[in-house]
């Protein structure tokens, strides 16, 4: 299939098959798509946790309103966003950049006062709300991703995010979490979503050119 008639083909899924788990290699490149994803300034202020432990995800499943595709699924990605933009987060990616092309280059360094003088002054709750919009590409890029692979997903916002961020320590690690993506197949026989037209907004309604 191509990347529309693939597109066509996924939908958020309702029931996942506990039997099937997604294939390593599977997994890997919807991450790698992931870790190419753009974001703003290129700083990739979010992180992606991956959880497989059955158990922890039963726990996650408690506090995402009983979701079964949590527990259904065989990985479950997490999408965890900066708390802060801070000058050493900051530093820390530009130094990398230079360190990877093998020097310095003027127009990058000139942007990386920028970044300094402006993001660490706005505020932390400004930077995170930032920081998640990002995470939000990384989440769209890899349900396109899991959707070219066959894979199903499904996108979540309905859990209790201090909960989750509690439980997997990331308030430690400067992260909160902003989405959550269960990874599987889905269980045809027992989803009533799976047979249903999909339907979108009148293309007239939702795309217009101005010339």
């Amino acid at each position: 299939m191509d990347l529309i008639e693939r597109l066509q083909w996924r939908y958020a899924t309702k029931k996942m098959d506990p039997t099937k788990k997604v294939p390593q290699e599977k997994v890997e490149r919807i991450l790698q798509a992931v870790h190419l994803a753009p974001t703003s300034s290129g700083l990739q202020p979010f992180e992606v946790i991956v959880v497989t432990n059955a158990p922890l995800r039963e726990k996650i499943q408690a506090i995402a309103n009983g979701q079964t595709q949590i527990g259904d699924g065989s990985h479950l990605l997490v999408f965890a966003a900066w708390d802060d933009y801070t000058a050493e987060r900051i530093n820390a990616v530009f130094d990398h950049t230079n360190a990877e092309r093998g020097g310095k280059n003027e127009g990058w360094e000139a942007y990386r006062q920028m970044l300094l003088a402006r993001y660490p002054q706005r505020g932390a709750e400004v930077n995170f709300q930032h920081a998640a919009r990002q995470a939000y590409i990384g989440l769209g890029v890899a349900l396109v991703a899991a959707a070219f692979e066959e894979v199903d997903s499904t996108p979540m916002e309905g859990f209790d995010a201090d909960a989750l961020d509690a439980l997997l320590n990331l308030r430690a690690r400067g992260l909160r979490s902003v989405a959550i993506m269960p990874l599987g197949y889905r269980d045809a026989a027992n989803d009533w979503l799976v047979s249903l037209k999909k339907v979108r907004r009148p293309r007239a309604q939702f795309i217009s050119w101005m010339e």
